[in-house]
């Protein structure tokens, strides 16, 4: 008999999310547990003794226990609410370095002060979050945002920069706390540059490559436009070659400054079938029934609190509400309650609200999903 004494890895937080689960912030992974697995997890935050085994062979193997001794300060265990929420978009600031034909945010520059930022996240991490989406603007604009860097350790949650790139370099990667860098690439060098501004595709790529190459996971988001529609294949293997861990393609919804620029917009059946495109893991396993948006909320950088940013002129609520509050307000969506009946329903779960809102009818149909499955 090998008795061993074990230790949750550092990585590793227990969440009572829907069912006990542990989640490994560096490899975003989320693992549901039995009680008698959560308790086991639970009792080597501060060491256990127990006999090796299978379970404990493969929570080694997956870096959520250890041997090695990790006596850290952990986050409270209270019960999320159901549906939980796992993600929170965190706009800290509207400004930007950018003026992109399809930006949706106003063109005033407003900031969230660090002390509304704190709460924010320490409201997060009790309600069980599991991932924090850093968002402007361009968040590193921040005037504070050394002092919100240097913060974020204190968190058990993974931490995702949205970014243009334009402002990354080595100084910047070497102190940044974050795990993940999602990087907008809107195109090859034409497509990209007719979007976001003459040279920023070069700049943009050499973010990509700067970032991985420090070690940090790199994603990429890329809106659908009328002048990259050529230069998807390209990309698919430009983003593989290059080592980026997952690459989300989007439509851009028809507000704010792409009001003003119609050349770049696109009906649904010119940019539907280009939402086949992508790759990587997405998010997490989600309870069925349920569209869109399950686990997610919004935070905007003047405070108000809503389903995501592009349902920000309808928030629920403001920061001083509080999260686990303004997150009760927000009615999910049942997949039972969309005007949608095609059999790829279980796999769409009805697209974007926000899409369809904009034809019409939240409980509608979302023209842009419903050309990506059309031929399927």
């Amino acid at each position: 008999m090998n008795i061993m004494k074990f230790y949750l890895s550092k990585d590793a937080c227990l969440k009572w999310l829907e069912r006990p689960s542990v989640y490994h912030i560096k490899k975003d992974e989320l693992y549901e547990l039995d009680q008698k697995a959560f308790e086991f997890l639970e009792a080597s935050y501060n060491g256990i003794e127990s006999e090796e085994n299978d379970f404990t062979d493969y929570c080694v193997k997956e870096d959520i226990l250890t041997t090695e001794r990790t006596i850290i300060k952990r986050p409270p265990l209270v019960k999320s609410p159901e549906p939980s929420l796992r993600y929170l978009e965190l706009q800290i600031t509207t400004a930007c370095n950018l003026r992109c034909s399809h930006c949706y945010i106003a063109e005033s520059p407003v900031e969230l002060s660090i002390e509304r930022i704190k709460t924010v996240l320490q409201e997060f991490e009790e309600i069980q979050g599991i991932r924090l989406l850093l968002s402007g603007g361009e968040p590193l604009l921040h005037s504070r945002f050394r002092e919100l860097n240097n913060i974020l350790p204190e968190f058990y949650f993974r931490k995702v920069l949205f970014t243009n790139g334009l402002l990354i370099n080595s100084h910047i990667l070497k102190d940044l706390n974050v795990e993940e860098l999602q990087i907008s690439i809107d195109g090859l060098e034409k497509g990209h540059d007719l979007l976001r501004g003459k040279g920023t595709f070069k700049r943009a790529i050499k973010a990509v490559e700067l970032s991985i190459k420090e070690g940090f996971d790199v994603s990429i988001a890329t809106m659908i436009h009328r002048y990259n529609l050529d230069e998807f294949e390209e990309m698919e293997r430009l983003f593989k070659a290059l080592g980026v861990k997952e690459w989300n393609v989007d439509v851009p919804c028809v507000t704010g400054r792409l009001k003003e620029n119609p050349e770049f917009q696109l009906s649904p059946q010119e940019a539907g079938r280009f939402l086949r495109y992508g790759f990587g893991g997405g998010l997490h396993s989600s309870i069925e029934g349920f569209g869109c948006g399950l686990h997610l909320m919004a935070v905007m950088a003047d405070g108000r609190i809503a389903k995501c940013t592009f349902y920000g002129e309808r928030p629920v609520g403001k920061i001083e509400d509080g999260l686990r509050e303004c997150w009760k307000r927000i009615k999910p969506v049942k997949m039972k309650e969309l005007k949608c009946d095609c059999r790829y329903i279980d796999a769409c779960r009805g697209g974007c609200r926000y899409r369809a809102l904009m034809e019409g009818d939240e409980y509608g149909k979302d023209p842009f999903r419903c050309e990506m499955y059309k031929d399927g």
